[in-house]
Protein backbone atom coordinates (compact mmCIF):
# COMPACT_ATOMS: atom_id res chain seq x y z
CA UNK A 1 0.00 0.00 0.00
CA UNK A 2 1.35 3.48 -1.24
CA UNK A 3 1.62 5.59 2.22
CA UNK A 4 1.57 8.84 0.15
CA UNK A 5 -1.54 7.75 -1.98
CA UNK A 6 -4.05 10.97 -1.49
CA UNK A 7 -7.31 10.30 -0.11
CA UNK A 8 -10.46 12.56 -0.19
CA UNK A 9 -11.03 13.80 3.60
CA UNK A 10 -15.42 13.49 3.58
CA UNK A 11 -16.54 16.21 1.40
CA UNK A 12 -14.24 18.77 1.52
CA UNK A 13 -11.72 19.57 -0.89
CA UNK A 14 -8.91 18.44 1.65
CA UNK A 15 -6.51 15.80 0.29
CA UNK A 16 -4.62 13.92 2.85
CA UNK A 17 -2.13 11.22 2.43
CA UNK A 18 -2.60 7.92 3.64
CA UNK A 19 -0.03 7.91 6.37
CA UNK A 20 0.02 11.00 8.86
CA UNK A 21 1.95 11.41 11.90
CA UNK A 22 0.46 12.23 15.67
CA UNK A 23 1.50 14.30 17.79
CA UNK A 24 0.90 12.89 21.46
CA UNK A 25 4.18 11.27 21.74
CA UNK A 26 6.00 14.60 21.02
CA UNK A 27 3.80 16.16 24.53
CA UNK A 28 4.88 13.21 26.95
CA UNK A 29 2.25 10.92 26.95
CA UNK A 30 3.67 8.21 28.26
CA UNK A 31 7.29 9.25 29.25
CA UNK A 32 9.44 12.34 28.98
CA UNK A 33 10.90 12.81 25.35
CA UNK A 34 14.18 15.38 25.29
CA UNK A 35 14.03 18.08 22.87
CA UNK A 36 17.15 16.48 21.01
CA UNK A 37 14.99 13.21 20.47
CA UNK A 38 11.70 15.37 19.83
CA UNK A 39 13.83 17.26 16.54
CA UNK A 40 15.26 13.98 15.22
CA UNK A 41 12.01 12.02 15.36
CA UNK A 42 10.64 15.38 13.43
CA UNK A 43 13.49 15.21 10.61
CA UNK A 44 12.71 11.29 10.46
CA UNK A 45 9.44 11.66 9.85
CA UNK A 46 10.12 14.55 6.98
CA UNK A 47 12.92 12.85 5.47
CA UNK A 48 10.84 9.59 5.47
CA UNK A 49 8.18 11.45 3.26
CA UNK A 50 5.54 12.06 5.93
CA UNK A 51 3.73 15.47 5.28
CA UNK A 52 0.65 15.27 7.42
CA UNK A 53 0.84 16.08 11.33
CA UNK A 54 -1.62 16.48 13.68
CA UNK A 55 -0.80 17.65 17.38
CA UNK A 56 -2.97 19.89 19.73
CA UNK A 57 -2.43 22.11 22.35
CA UNK A 58 -3.25 19.63 25.39
CA UNK A 59 -0.37 17.34 24.28
CA UNK A 60 2.49 18.60 27.03
CA UNK A 61 0.42 21.89 27.28
CA UNK A 62 1.71 23.42 24.10
CA UNK A 63 5.11 21.40 23.85
CA UNK A 64 3.64 18.88 21.22
CA UNK A 65 2.89 22.39 19.10
CA UNK A 66 6.22 23.76 19.87
CA UNK A 67 7.98 20.80 18.94
CA UNK A 68 6.34 20.54 15.61
CA UNK A 69 6.26 23.75 14.82
CA UNK A 70 10.05 23.87 15.51
CA UNK A 71 10.37 21.24 13.50
CA UNK A 72 8.07 22.25 10.18
CA UNK A 73 9.70 26.21 10.97
CA UNK A 74 12.51 26.02 8.13
CA UNK A 75 10.43 23.76 5.77
CA UNK A 76 8.26 24.76 2.98
CA UNK A 77 4.82 25.49 4.09
CA UNK A 78 2.95 24.05 0.98
CA UNK A 79 4.38 20.67 1.53
CA UNK A 80 3.06 20.26 5.13
CA UNK A 81 -1.05 19.65 6.40
CA UNK A 82 -1.04 20.99 10.39
CA UNK A 83 -3.92 19.70 12.02
CA UNK A 84 -4.27 21.05 15.62
CA UNK A 85 -7.47 21.23 18.28
CA UNK A 86 -9.58 23.69 20.42
CA UNK A 87 -11.84 23.43 23.62
CA UNK A 88 -8.81 24.63 25.53
CA UNK A 89 -7.37 27.85 27.05
CA UNK A 90 -4.11 27.78 28.75
CA UNK A 91 -2.67 30.78 31.20
CA UNK A 92 -0.04 31.05 33.55
CA UNK A 93 -1.11 29.37 37.04
CA UNK A 94 -1.76 31.83 40.13
CA UNK A 95 0.48 29.97 42.09
CA UNK A 96 3.00 28.36 40.06
CA UNK A 97 5.31 26.35 42.54
CA UNK A 98 1.56 24.74 43.79
CA UNK A 99 0.93 23.70 40.31
CA UNK A 100 4.16 22.39 39.61
CA UNK A 101 3.95 19.75 42.92
CA UNK A 102 0.19 18.98 41.36
CA UNK A 103 1.00 18.44 38.02
CA UNK A 104 0.54 14.92 36.91
CA UNK A 105 -0.63 14.47 33.18
CA UNK A 106 1.84 15.48 31.64
CA UNK A 107 5.36 14.61 32.85
CA UNK A 108 7.95 17.66 32.23
CA UNK A 109 5.28 19.56 29.78
CA UNK A 110 4.70 23.46 29.50
CA UNK A 111 3.59 24.91 33.00
CA UNK A 112 0.55 26.76 31.80
CA UNK A 113 -3.53 25.50 33.42
CA UNK A 114 -5.73 25.40 31.05
CA UNK A 115 -9.55 25.20 31.59
CA UNK A 116 -12.41 24.32 28.61
CA UNK A 117 -13.79 27.10 26.61
CA UNK A 118 -16.06 26.10 23.20
CA UNK A 119 -17.49 29.81 22.47
CA UNK A 120 -16.67 32.41 19.98
CA UNK A 121 -14.37 33.84 21.99
CA UNK A 122 -12.36 30.57 23.23
CA UNK A 123 -12.43 28.89 19.79
CA UNK A 124 -10.76 32.24 18.43
CA UNK A 125 -8.59 32.34 21.29
CA UNK A 126 -7.28 28.66 21.54
CA UNK A 127 -6.46 28.91 16.80
CA UNK A 128 -4.29 32.50 17.48
CA UNK A 129 -2.31 30.82 20.63
CA UNK A 130 -1.80 27.28 18.64
CA UNK A 131 -1.08 29.57 15.53
CA UNK A 132 1.78 31.32 18.03
CA UNK A 133 3.14 27.69 19.23
CA UNK A 134 3.50 26.30 15.90
CA UNK A 135 4.96 29.46 14.39
CA UNK A 136 2.36 29.35 11.70
CA UNK A 137 0.26 31.67 10.48
CA UNK A 138 -2.52 29.53 9.14
CA UNK A 139 -3.32 25.70 10.01
CA UNK A 140 -5.49 23.17 7.42
CA UNK A 141 -7.56 21.41 10.24
CA UNK A 142 -8.99 22.38 13.13
CA UNK A 143 -10.58 19.40 15.77
CA UNK A 144 -13.05 19.83 18.49
CA UNK A 145 -11.31 18.38 21.22
CA UNK A 146 -12.36 15.78 24.47
CA UNK A 147 -15.88 17.08 24.35
CA UNK A 148 -17.35 14.11 26.14
CA UNK A 149 -17.46 12.43 29.07
CA UNK A 150 -14.91 10.44 29.66
CA UNK A 151 -12.20 13.48 29.58
CA UNK A 152 -15.15 16.02 30.99
CA UNK A 153 -16.09 13.83 34.30
CA UNK A 154 -20.18 14.85 33.99
CA UNK A 155 -22.72 14.84 31.96
CA UNK A 156 -23.61 18.25 33.05
CA UNK A 157 -20.26 19.70 31.63
CA UNK A 158 -20.82 17.73 28.29
CA UNK A 159 -24.30 19.38 27.98
CA UNK A 160 -22.86 23.14 28.99
CA UNK A 161 -20.10 23.15 26.77
CA UNK A 162 -22.28 21.63 23.65
CA UNK A 163 -24.45 24.52 24.20
CA UNK A 164 -21.65 27.09 24.17
CA UNK A 165 -20.46 25.22 20.93
CA UNK A 166 -23.52 25.93 19.96
CA UNK A 167 -25.35 28.74 21.24
CA UNK A 168 -22.07 30.32 22.30
CA UNK A 169 -21.06 30.59 18.70
CA UNK A 170 -18.25 27.98 18.97
CA UNK A 171 -19.56 26.24 15.93
CA UNK A 172 -20.06 29.96 13.85
CA UNK A 173 -16.34 30.80 14.52
CA UNK A 174 -14.98 27.77 13.14
CA UNK A 175 -17.25 27.68 9.93
CA UNK A 176 -15.75 31.86 9.57
CA UNK A 177 -12.45 30.85 9.52
CA UNK A 178 -13.29 28.14 7.10
CA UNK A 179 -15.31 30.52 4.85
CA UNK A 180 -12.41 32.68 4.99
CA UNK A 181 -10.03 29.67 3.91
CA UNK A 182 -7.71 30.10 7.32
CA UNK A 183 -9.22 26.55 7.39
CA UNK A 184 -9.90 23.67 5.16
CA UNK A 185 -11.86 21.02 7.57
CA UNK A 186 -13.50 21.03 10.60
CA UNK A 187 -14.11 18.05 12.65
CA UNK A 188 -14.48 16.53 16.52
CA UNK A 189 -12.27 14.07 18.78
CA UNK A 190 -13.90 10.62 19.40
CA UNK A 191 -12.15 8.43 22.14
CA UNK A 192 -15.55 6.80 23.12
CA UNK A 193 -18.63 5.22 21.79
CA UNK A 194 -22.17 7.72 21.54
CA UNK A 195 -19.86 10.94 20.47
CA UNK A 196 -20.52 10.49 17.11
CA UNK A 197 -23.84 10.60 16.65
CA UNK A 198 -24.69 13.55 19.51
CA UNK A 199 -21.90 15.69 17.30
CA UNK A 200 -24.10 14.95 14.19
CA UNK A 201 -27.74 15.71 15.76
CA UNK A 202 -26.01 19.22 16.47
CA UNK A 203 -23.42 20.01 14.20
CA UNK A 204 -22.66 19.71 10.36
CA UNK A 205 -18.93 18.93 10.77
CA UNK A 206 -16.50 17.54 7.83
CA UNK A 207 -15.10 14.58 9.53
CA UNK A 208 -14.09 12.88 13.00
CA UNK A 209 -10.78 11.90 14.87
CA UNK A 210 -11.27 8.73 16.07
CA UNK A 211 -8.90 7.43 18.07
CA UNK A 212 -10.35 4.25 20.04
CA UNK A 213 -13.22 2.54 18.17
CA UNK A 214 -12.19 1.41 15.43
CA UNK A 215 -8.22 -0.39 14.93
CA UNK A 216 -7.93 -3.74 14.28
CA UNK A 217 -8.13 -4.86 17.78
CA UNK A 218 -11.82 -3.63 17.91
CA UNK A 219 -14.67 -2.11 15.55
CA UNK A 220 -17.77 -1.11 17.28
CA UNK A 221 -18.35 1.72 15.24
CA UNK A 222 -19.57 -0.42 12.82
CA UNK A 223 -22.42 -0.58 14.53
CA UNK A 224 -23.87 2.28 13.58
CA UNK A 225 -21.83 5.12 14.04
CA UNK A 226 -19.27 4.34 10.78
CA UNK A 227 -22.62 3.93 8.93
CA UNK A 228 -23.99 7.36 10.12
CA UNK A 229 -21.15 9.03 8.94
CA UNK A 230 -20.93 7.11 5.42
CA UNK A 231 -24.51 8.46 5.19
CA UNK A 232 -23.96 11.99 5.73
CA UNK A 233 -20.65 12.32 3.84
CA UNK A 234 -18.78 12.26 6.79
CA UNK A 235 -14.68 11.36 6.97
CA UNK A 236 -12.61 9.85 9.17
CA UNK A 237 -9.32 9.87 10.31
CA UNK A 238 -7.66 7.18 12.64
CA UNK A 239 -5.57 8.01 15.42
CA UNK A 240 -4.88 5.30 17.85
CA UNK A 241 -4.50 3.12 14.64
CA UNK A 242 -1.71 1.02 17.40
CA UNK A 243 -4.79 0.88 20.32
CA UNK A 244 -2.06 2.83 22.56
CA UNK A 245 0.90 0.58 21.52
CA UNK A 246 -0.27 -2.82 21.14
CA UNK A 247 -0.52 -3.18 17.54
CA UNK A 248 2.97 -1.87 17.24
CA UNK A 249 4.70 -3.78 19.96
CA UNK A 250 2.70 -6.79 20.27
CA UNK A 251 1.67 -8.38 23.60
CA UNK A 252 5.01 -7.48 25.63
CA UNK A 253 4.56 -7.27 28.76
CA UNK A 254 3.69 -3.38 29.97
CA UNK A 255 1.87 -3.12 26.53
CA UNK A 256 -0.37 -0.57 26.37
CA UNK A 257 -4.24 -0.70 25.16
CA UNK A 258 -6.56 1.69 25.08
CA UNK A 259 -4.21 3.95 26.99
CA UNK A 260 -3.59 1.34 30.40
CA UNK A 261 -1.61 -1.55 30.54
CA UNK A 262 -3.01 -4.78 28.35
CA UNK A 263 -4.98 -6.95 30.62
CA UNK A 264 -4.42 -11.35 29.72
CA UNK A 265 -7.44 -11.42 27.97
CA UNK A 266 -6.13 -8.20 25.55
CA UNK A 267 -2.72 -9.46 25.32
CA UNK A 268 -4.04 -13.10 24.44
CA UNK A 269 -6.63 -12.32 21.50
CA UNK A 270 -3.56 -10.08 20.27
CA UNK A 271 -1.03 -13.12 20.32
CA UNK A 272 -3.47 -14.90 18.70
CA UNK A 273 -3.56 -11.88 15.88
CA UNK A 274 0.08 -11.91 15.71
CA UNK A 275 0.27 -15.44 15.51
CA UNK A 276 -2.07 -15.25 12.33
CA UNK A 277 0.22 -12.64 10.69
CA UNK A 278 3.23 -14.47 11.32
CA UNK A 279 1.72 -17.70 9.37
CA UNK A 280 1.12 -14.97 6.45
CA UNK A 281 5.06 -13.18 6.35
CA UNK A 282 3.50 -10.05 7.77
CA UNK A 283 3.80 -7.77 10.99
CA UNK A 284 1.63 -7.08 13.34
CA UNK A 285 2.00 -3.06 12.53
CA UNK A 286 1.40 -3.65 9.02
CA UNK A 287 -2.04 -5.28 9.78
CA UNK A 288 -2.34 -3.01 11.63
CA UNK A 289 -1.82 0.49 9.93
CA UNK A 290 -3.66 -1.00 7.00
CA UNK A 291 -6.33 -2.22 8.02
CA UNK A 292 -8.44 0.68 9.02
CA UNK A 293 -7.79 2.00 5.56
CA UNK A 294 -10.13 -0.47 3.78
CA UNK A 295 -12.78 1.63 5.01
CA UNK A 296 -13.89 4.04 2.27
CA UNK A 297 -14.38 6.68 4.96
CA UNK A 298 -11.33 6.48 6.29
CA UNK A 299 -8.83 8.93 4.79
CA UNK A 300 -5.90 8.79 6.67
CA UNK A 301 -4.14 6.93 9.92
CA UNK A 302 -1.73 9.30 12.15
CA UNK A 303 0.70 7.09 14.70
CA UNK A 304 2.23 8.82 16.85
CA UNK A 305 6.50 8.73 17.17
CA UNK A 306 8.77 9.72 20.27
CA UNK A 307 12.16 8.32 17.97
CA UNK A 308 13.48 8.72 14.71
CA UNK A 309 13.32 4.98 13.74
CA UNK A 310 9.25 4.88 14.47
CA UNK A 311 8.11 7.22 11.75
CA UNK A 312 10.74 5.12 9.15
CA UNK A 313 9.32 1.86 10.12
CA UNK A 314 5.70 3.16 9.53
CA UNK A 315 6.47 4.00 6.35
CA UNK A 316 7.75 0.84 5.86
CA UNK A 317 4.61 -1.51 7.47
CA UNK A 318 2.93 0.41 4.90
CA UNK A 319 4.42 -0.47 1.97
CA UNK A 320 4.21 -4.44 3.05
CA UNK A 321 2.09 -6.43 0.90
CA UNK A 322 -0.85 -7.97 2.93
CA UNK A 323 -2.38 -10.68 1.39
CA UNK A 324 -6.38 -10.81 1.02
CA UNK A 325 -5.60 -14.46 3.01
CA UNK A 326 -5.14 -13.06 6.03
CA UNK A 327 -7.86 -10.44 6.50
CA UNK A 328 -9.92 -13.88 5.50
CA UNK A 329 -8.38 -15.76 8.37
CA UNK A 330 -8.63 -13.52 11.19
CA UNK A 331 -12.44 -13.54 10.21
CA UNK A 332 -12.56 -17.07 10.58
CA UNK A 333 -10.86 -17.40 13.68
CA UNK A 334 -13.38 -14.56 14.94
CA UNK A 335 -10.12 -12.40 15.56
CA UNK A 336 -11.76 -9.75 13.52
CA UNK A 337 -15.58 -8.80 12.45
CA UNK A 338 -17.29 -10.48 9.28
CA UNK A 339 -18.24 -7.35 7.96
CA UNK A 340 -15.16 -4.94 8.74
CA UNK A 341 -14.03 -3.95 5.55
CA UNK A 342 -11.03 -5.82 3.91
CA UNK A 343 -9.86 -6.68 0.24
Amino acid sequence: MDPFALRPLGRTSLELPRLGMGGAALGNIFSVIPDSEADATMDAAWDAGVRFYDTSPWYGRGLSEHRIGRGLYLRPRHEAIVSTKVGRIFTAPADPDAFERSERAWPNGLKFEHHHDYTHAGIMRSYEDSLQRLRMNRVDVLVIHDLDLANLGSEELVARHLDELDAGGGMRALEELKAARLIKAVGAGVNRMGTIPRFLERFDLDFFLVALPYTLAEQPVLDAEFPLCEARGVGVIIGGVFASGILATGPVPGARYNYAIANEEQLARVGSMQAVCERHGVPLASAALQFTLHHPIVASVIPGAFQPDQPRRNVESMRVDVPADLWAELKHEGLLREDAPTP
